[in-house]
């Protein structure tokens, strides 16, 4: 793994390791530690840091880094590398996520698991190239065409710029698909102490790819159960089968039989929505005698935490739900709160992409908003001043 000592940090009193370092360089450094073996990757504001850091870490342990020549060359030859058996990543923002749409697709329909790593920037377009917001929440639930079920996790601190990118590569070999790390440009480029699992813990961890190991006249990659991921197996062992975007046979063969592409699309919802327990993460803070509910994510859960406390000292009883499973969102858990809570608020670096999902999960309208697009982080007093106000 990363073998330099401001990487490896120090053990402190808990066994944890202690590090100094910027958001982006974390997520490179959980990669590294997760097994990953190959980057490809196109430099883009604010996520270049990612690369940077991984082309310092990857040979150090054998592995690759390539620059490519542009977003969707990135994608490509990573989405290759992973065919090929070896864990694979790559790093972007939202202008490089529209790129890579395309081959996104294409990692959903074969299976193919991949972690992308998106440091959210303002948009559409160009937008704020060096400034934060959380304009790619609606992207990563559908960032390409079709039908499938995403899995996109949110960073909220530091510590799970590393937390989560590991949980990504755990999540993208179990279910065999693109997993998206949102992480945006206050924490990709924050610098400070972050406290993380050892080395040991997080190899401890790993959930292996599945790997099939009988006759090769009986491979069948995609002939799994109706909700169930594919077990491909690496590339040029001794199995043979088909890659393709197209509907496809349990060998991956193209066919437009009515029965099979039913049930392949199924699949790809029926292996994520069967499965929740094993994906979904939330964190709750002061929920259990709050009369408020303030909801939010990423970055601005950070000034939200400081805002609950705030409003605590003055004997407002306000308390956070933060969902770091961005999508599949976490339905059930908003719906109870929703049940429980008359006041809410929804706290976004956007103009409301994620309202609509706590609407929709919480069965009800009235539900007070809080968002911000100019390019500025919420501070504490933004929020504790609109709880005030409708409230």
């Amino acid at each position: 793994m990363a073998s330099d000592a401001n990487s490896q940090g120090k053990i402190n009193a808990d066994g944890k390791r202690e590090v100094v370092m910027v958001g982006n360089h974390l997520a490179a450094l959980a990669a590294v530690d997760s097994g990953c073996m190959f980057f490809g990757g196109y430099p883009i504001t604010p996520s270049t840091e990612v690369m940077e850091a991984i082309s310092d870490f990857l040979p150090r342990v054998g592995g690759t880094c390539i620059q490519m020549e542009d977003e969707i060359a990135g994608i490509a030859v990573a989405m290759g590398a992973s065919m090929s058996g070896v864990k694979s990543m790559t790093a972007t923002s939202g202008p490089g996520i529209s790129l890579k749409a395309e081959n996104l697709g294409l990692c959903q329909m074969a299976e193919v698991p991949l972690v992308v790593v998106d440091v959210m920037r303002g948009g559409p377009s160009t937008g704020l190239p060096t400034r934060v917001s959380q304009g790619d929440i609606s992207q990563s639930k559908t960032p390409s065409h079709g039908d499938y079920k995403s899995i996109a996790l949110c960073a909220g601190t530091l510590a799970e710029c590393y937390t989560e990118t590991v949980r990504a590569f755990n999540l993208a070999d179990r279910f065999m698909q693109p997993v998206i790390v949102l992480l945006d440009a206050t924490l990709g480029l924050m610098h400070a102490k972050a406290v993380l699992p050892t080395v040991e813990e997080v190899e401890a961890g790993i959930v292996p790819r599945k790997t099939f190991d009988g006759a090769p006249e009986d491979y069948r990659p995609y002939g799994v159960g109706e909700d169930e991921a594919a077990v491909l197996n690496p590339m040029f062992q001794g199995y043979r089968y088909h890659f393709t975007g197209l509907h496809h046979d349990a060998k991956g063969f193209p066919t437009e039989e009515i029965e099979t592409c039913r049930k392949l699309i199924k699949r790809l919802f029926d292996k994520v929505d069967n499965h929740l327990d094993e994906i979904e993460l939330n964190e709750e803070y002061m929920l259990d005698d709050a009369d408020i509910l303030l909801i939010g994510y990423g970055s601005a859960a950070l000034g939200i935490k400081e805002a609950v406390n705030r409003l605590r000292a003055e004997g407002i009883k306000v308390g956070m739900f933060r969902p770091i499973t961005i999508w599949p969102s976490p339905e059930k858990r908003m719906y109870d709160l929703g049940q429980k809570f008359d006041k809410v608020l929804s706290i976004e670096l956007n103009m409301g992409q994620y309202l609509e999902e706590i609407q929709r999960c919480m069965g009800r309208l009235d539900i007070e908003k809080l968002v911000k697009v100019n390019g500025r982080p919420f501070s504490p007093k933004d929020i504790t001043d609109k709880v005030k106000e409708v409230f």
